[in-house]
């Protein structure tokens, strides 16, 4: 089985076949899929979509149970959590549905983790991060592009020289360097 554009988030099973990891997409299984627009839905309350994976949170009054379902709690309700809450050893938490957010100061709504400011995100050689609303994601630096060689996706160096991006006189000559021209 040989997969020409090879399977990002999956596995080659034929002629540019791809059989995708749960939580992906598409011909060559590089796309996350959105579980939260799926039928059934897979949250009761509140869904959301995570790269590869979802998470569910309750409304307002509501506590996350093990199985995923809402259940009513007045002790939640008196909380007021933003996406719904926990019970730990009789003391009510609020939960946030992602690792890359943490409950504010109020103790009650949730606010964004910069991961690339803060260096919890790392990126391969040749990448930079790009900071989400309770994520990240690692992107090419500028001047490469990503490419799938030699079995995996890396980022390759983009010749401006040959792609006519660059920016040199009609009497200068063009040398593409790593990541740049000059």
């Amino acid at each position: 089985a040989t997969c020409g554009h090879g399977c990002k988030y999956g596995e080659c099973m034929g002629p540019n076949k791809c059989k995708c990891f749960p939580g992906f997409t598409g011909k060559t299984c590089n796309q996350d899929l959105n579980e939260c627009g799926l039928k059934p839905r897979p949250c009761e309350h509140r869904c959301m979509n995570t790269h590869g994976s979802y998470k569910c949170f309750c409304l307002n009054g509501y506590m996350l149970m093990p199985d995923g379902t809402c259940a009513s709690s007045r002790t939640c309700a008196m909380v007021n959590c933003q996406y719904g809450c926990e019970e730990v050893k009789g003391q009510v938490q609020c939960l946030c549905p992602s690792g890359g957010l943490q409950l504010g100061p109020n103790g009650r709504t949730c606010i964004d983790i910069d991961e690339c400011s803060t260096g919890k995100a790392v990126c391969s050689y040749n990448r930079r991060c790009v900071n989400t609303f309770g994520s990240f994601y690692c992107k090419c630096q500028l001047g490469y592009e990503l490419k799938y060689t030699s079995g995996r996706y890396n980022c390759v160096d983009v010749n401006e020289c040959v792609t006519n991006t660059h920016r040199c006189n009609l009497h200068a000559e063009c040398l593409n360097t790593q990541g740049s021209f000059q």
